[in-house]
């Protein structure tokens, strides 16, 4: 009982950030972070307005990449702008029900960027091993469902953990080790035994994981043994090279959380400081790299970056040009 009424009195949780990060490095960590945020904000925002400018991006593909942009945005303004004031202005603080708004977005924009590069990678195993059916299959149509359907199908699990931890006695510390709140952050300090809610929580962020990445595993088998077939080295060439943006951002997502999720099976520990700044690489890089992956690999993306820099480039010179005359 006294768990209980105690849980009434946890009215915040106090966000450490880095643990052993000393004071005087605050301000350097508070401008890098503002700095990978403006950056992801202007980079996917770019994306978007290419996307809406540009009637040449409307294709299944960069249909995907939008969604992508979109969650990378919301993401990063779910996770960085709270630890950027815990180090810019010192408040680490963050309301009880607050840090559980912030717990179920982060899972639930987590799932929904798991099921865009499924579909990412779906776009790729049509265009390669099915290339007569996929303008059949991957209309912009079909496309909207699959997004919508990845959006709604995403808010199960985040909304499943929220609701169970949520009424947990709170009457340990208050203090989560970590730059956000999420799961095993918070769950872990309740006076209660955690099995119950953790094994159903990591057992959904496996499904989660585990069943977009089998499915990026097999189509990418799978392209790789169409691409063999091919008997112009040239077409080979071209064909992977269709792919490798994609399986870039894939990569940067999946490799470094199964390297966590494996370490942790096998054993590796790793101190809290290193955990912290591993799940904060894996977390807030790609979102802030992917636009520039996007924009430097992708043919679309890159002409109609240039176009747009030249509207701009080309009328400032006219003006020079007319008020050096006159």
């Amino acid at each position: 009982m006294l768990c209980y009424r105690n849980h009434s009195s946890v009215t915040e949780f106090i966000l450490t950030g880095f643990a052993g990060l000393h004071q005087e490095y605050y301000g350097l960590v508070s401008a890098v972070l503002f700095f990978v945020y403006l950056v992801t904000l202007i980079a996917n925002a770019t994306v978007i307005f290419l996307f809406a400018t540009n009637r040449s991006l409307h294709k299944p593909m960069y249909y995907i990449i939008l969604n992508l942009s979109v969650c990378d945005i919301l993401f990063s303004t779910t996770t960085l702008p709270k630890i950027i004031s815990r180090y810019w202005f010192r408040s680490g603080s963050i309301s009880f029900t607050a840090c559980f708004i912030q717990m179920y977005f982060v899972h639930y924009l987590g799932s929904v960027n798991s099921f865009i590069l499924f579909q990412m990678a779906l776009d790729r195993y049509l265009a390669i091993c099915y290339p007569f059916r996929y303008s059949l299959v991957l209309t912009k149509s079909n496309i909207l469902i699959l997004s919508i359907t990845a959006w709604i199908i995403s808010k199960a699990f985040p909304l499943m953990m929220v609701i169970r931890a949520y009424p947990l006695p709170y009457c340990a510390s208050n203090i989560i080790t970590h730059c956000f709140c999420d799961h095993i952050g918070i769950t872990v300090l309740a006076c209660t035994d955690r099995t119950p809610y953790a094994t159903p929580a990591f057992t959904a962020a496996m499904v989660t994981l585990l069943g977009p990445l089998a499915f990026i595993i097999f189509s990418y088998c799978s392209i790789l043994i169409a691409v063999y077939k091919i008997a112009n080295v040239q077409g080979r060439l071209k064909s992977l090279s269709t792919c490798s943006t994609q399986l870039i951002i894939i990569s940067l997502y999946f490799l470094p959380r199964c390297f966590v999720y494996l370490a942790s099976v096998v054993g590796i520990t790793f101190s809290a400081d290193v955990r912290i700044v591993i799940i904060m690489l894996y977390s807030l890089a790609p979102p802030m790299i992917n636009p520039l992956i996007y924009c430097l690999r992708a043919k679309d993306m890159r002409e109609s970056l240039l176009k747009q820099f030249c509207k701009r480039i080309v009328p400032r010179k006219a003006q020079v040009a007319a008020i050096s005359n006159s």
